[in-house]
């Protein structure tokens, strides 16, 4: 008796296990075809990855549903665990990674503008019920519609705004759950502004120290000399390691992880060899790139899970009103702190070339209206740990599927045009600096390219150059970039290292063919 039970046990273990190993296999294989068919529409002005991944997930989950006899529509089991920990980490570390610094701390004052204060315009207007999971702007649907090279002012303001976010919203959550936000006053809005400042300046540091110590043990080691593989894996290791110590710490992982990637380009990867700098930089690429695909082929899958819509489908008129109300408080809240903040933003820029123009708030205003996966997940953390089959969750997780689905498709088809009819100049710059550059960002792109002027060429033809760049020539250059570089290059770089700080570093002998062409 005994032993027929084992068997039976052991039989349904490797039936399950089978099942799993056959859905990985097709998951897999969808992940192929998103990649083959966004190759084929790369150059279609209103298609993107996110796009095509999220229309195969929901072609996918159709047929799977048909099949099923409408039982389920999905290969994995949502998971925030899977999202949070896996998922998103290598995304946010490789836009760190990658992002034009120059560009990200200039307009940094209007990040935290947009990031923090917005936040909260944008929260107290949807409700304080679902505030925080729609009013954050989703980063991972940012890098997919935004290009860094073709408008880096806007790409470093949404983009920024959505890391800076992430740390209002721990705030919001927290302060949701310990203070009673009916009865505001001085001493828990001065206890809310001495929370975020707590979270965002230790979350920061963390991300910042452990870019610094990693910087350190390859500059004092020189791994390189033994093998690349060293470095690559030290850099991938560490940056995950500060994630998971501010997950550890309750701290705003994105923040920590964002700001890790920054100061590893800045001092680790340039003291690592040749080979481990062309080998990093398209080992964080292509990781992020195949997580962008996984998020959105996972969320077009899960959109049409039966067991959530089930327990609307009697109120389907309730459901869209219910929908289109969150919407339109989601496009609301967004332009009723975008473009008063913008002004306010305007006020402290001295030259008119560097002000936010109409035309780019709009662009601003548009393209963070998306709500993706992170949406997802913090309304299935909110919604389901009671029980997803009460009518009010199930009503909540399927209008912020809804929002999620209508403002993916919508809003992200939408962009590129929008960028392309109010922005025509950016398509000149993508033009002129496409080549390959020489770190994990291009030094070769414009300073700002939010306002450029014409100038005479030498045949008497009119063409393009950045207004930054000529306003940086043709001015003092005493900034807090100039007193920055004299104190890194005085204190910091002989200590971790960087650009011209760290003695060559021979390839490796199984690399010495390849680093006579690189």
């Amino acid at each position: 008796m005994e032993t027929s039970f084992l068997l039976a046990k052991l039989n349904m273990l490797m039936t399950s296990d089978h099942s799993s190993v056959v859905s990985m296999n097709l998951f897999v294989a969808l992940l192929c075809a998103c990649i083959v068919v966004g190759h084929w529409l790369e150059e279609y002005r209103w298609m993107n990855e996110s796009i095509t991944a999220l229309a195969i997930g929901l072609c996918t989950g159709a047929v799977i549903l048909l099949t099923t006899g409408g039982k389920s529509s999905r290969l994995l089991v949502f998971s925030e665990d899977l999202f949070f920990i896996y998922l998103l980490p290598p995304i946010i570390f490789n836009a760190g990674f990658q992002v034009k610094k120059k560009q990200f701390f200039r307009n940094f004052m209007t990040i935290m503008l947009f990031g923090a204060i917005g936040t909260l315009i944008s929260f107290g207007i949807i409700s304080l019920a679902i505030g925080a999971i729609l009013s954050a702007t989703d980063s991972v649907c940012t890098l997919q519609v935004l290009n860094q090279d073709e408008t880096p002012l806007l790409y470093s303001l949404v983009f920024g705004e959505g890391v800076v976010n992430d740390a209002a919203s721990v705030v919001l959550f927290n302060a949701i759950k310990s203070f009673d936000l009916t009865h505001i006053n001085s001493r828990i809005a001065l206890e809310f502004m001495g929370n975020f400042l707590y979270l965002f300046i230790t979350s920061t540091m963390l991300g910042v120290l452990a870019g610094l110590l990693s910087a350190y043990i390859v500059k004092k080691l020189y791994f390189g000399r033994h093998s690349t593989d060293r470095e690559v894996a030290l850099m991938i290791l560490m940056a995950y390691l500060s994630y998971m110590l501010a997950e550890f710490f309750y701290l705003s992982a994105i923040l920590t992880v964002f700001f890790c990637g920054i100061v590893m380009s800045h001092y680790t990867w340039h003291n690592v060899t040749e080979s481990s700098r062309v080998t990093t930089k398209h080992v964080f690429a292509t990781l992020s790139f195949v997580a962008e695909i996984f998020i959105f082929l996972y969320v077009g899958m899960d959109a049409l899970d039966i067991e959530k819509w089930g327990v609307v489908s009697n109120s389907p008129g309730k459901s869209i009103k219910v929908s289109s109300i969150l919407l339109g408080l989601v496009l609301i809240g967004r332009a009723a702190f975008i473009f008063p903040l913008s002004f306010l933003s305007n006020l402290t820029r001295k030259s008119k070339y560097e002000k936010i123009d109409l035309k780019q708030q709009v662009t601003i205003w548009w393209a963070g209206l998306m709500r993706g996966a992170v949406s997802m997940a913090l309304a299935y953390n909110q919604f389901t740990r009671s029980d997803a089959k009460l009518r009010g969750n199930a009503f909540m997780i399927t209008s912020t599927i809804t929002v999620v689905l209508f403002s993916t498709v919508v809003f992200g088809l939408l962009t590129k045009p929008l960028v392309r009819i109010l922005l025509p100049s950016t398509k000149y710059f993508a033009s002129t600096t496409s080549s390959e550059p020489s770190s994990p960002k291009s030094f070769t792109q414009p300073l700002l390219s939010n306002g450029h002027e014409l100038e005479s060429h030498q045949n008497g033809k009119n063409i393009l150059r950045p207004s930054s760049l000529r306003k940086l020539l043709s001015t003092p250059s005493h900034t807090v970039h100039h007193y920055w570089r004299k104190f890194d290059d005085a204190f910091m770089r002989p200590v971790f290292g960087g650009r011209g700080f760290v003695p060559f570093i021979p390839c490796s002998p199984t690399d010495q063919d390849d680093h006579q062409w690189l």
